[in-house]
């Protein structure tokens, strides 16, 4: 399995889970939210250690008129010792057989791209990209595919600030999903955000970096990570949907208090 999944999984289940879904165990006492590092760029990138220090696993984007095959190989072999993985843009499954034996251990692309599978599939974390004000039915369909994670992509390249209506959108996909849920931040987040994302169900973060970062800013968001106290969260990742009489259907909890008032 990709060792990203592996990590999200953990602060995944590391809180309680409502009946039928993903049962809680306890995450390991120092595994918190997951930073993802976004490179933003991988041409003329050096130092590339020093723009990830302190993050879980790095992002690199992916197109076509991209890195070419050497060139990202060098700008693997520059990363410290951490999962990578490749935001596909308009990539197709032959350039996703080149990323994986090159190393890569997950891939992240949006819910327009073209279906692929590959010879290593079960060993490819699969992160579906959607939109956070994607319908109901479709968020549950989610939960039915082959993809191990979900992210929440921010508008305007993830540099808007973190407002209640980006919460609220937040807290209905952890609500809807039982997948690992992650999603993309400004590069000047603060700790206050961070806790307010995990709060809402955040089971990781994605972080812009590049030339244009300040010196250290992954080191310093792993830090306000790591100084988090972070409760147990109040409610899971979905609820199980049990039948009422008459066909209708509702929450566990719903025709629990319906049987009692009875």
């Amino acid at each position: 399995m990709s060792q990203l999944i592996e990590i999200l999984n953990l602060v995944a289940k590391s809180a309680p889970q409502p009946m039928g879904f993903r049962a809680g165990q306890p995450a390991s006492p120092g595994l918190k939210m997951v930073l993802i590092a976004g490179l933003t760029q991988t041409k003329n990138v050096t130092d590339l250690a020093d723009y990830v220090n302190g993050a879980d696993a790095v992002l690199l984007p992916i197109t076509r008129t991209g890195t070419g095959a050497t060139a990202r190989q060098k700008l693997v072999e520059s990363l410290p010792d951490i999962p990578w993985g490749g935001w596909l843009a308009d990539t197709d499954e032959k350039e996703t057989g080149k990323l994986i034996e090159a190393g890569c251990d997950f891939v992240v692309f949006p819910a327009a791209s073209t279906v692929f599978t590959t010879s290593q599939d079960d060993k490819l974390g699969k992160i579906l990209q959607v939109e956070s004000s994607l319908g109901e039915g479709l968020l549950r369909a989610v939960n039915e595919l082959p993809v191990d994670a979900v992210l929440a992509a921010a508008e305007n390249g993830g540099e808007h600030p973190l407002t209640w209506h980006h919460l609220m959108l937040f807290q209905r996909l952890a609500n809807l999903l039982t997948k690992p849920l992650l999603v993309s931040v400004p590069s000047g987040v603060t700790a206050g955000e961070l806790q307010a994302l995990w709060g809402v169900g955040v089971d990781g973060v994605v972080a812009a970096v590049g030339p244009e970062s300040p010196a250290g800013r992954l080191a310093e968001l792993r830090r306000m990570i790591d100084g988090l106290k972070l409760p147990p969260r109040k409610q899971g990742k979905a609820e199980a949907l049990l039948p009422r009489i008459g066909g209708e259907t509702g929450t566990a909890e719903e025709v629990e208090e319906e049987e009692e008032e009875e």
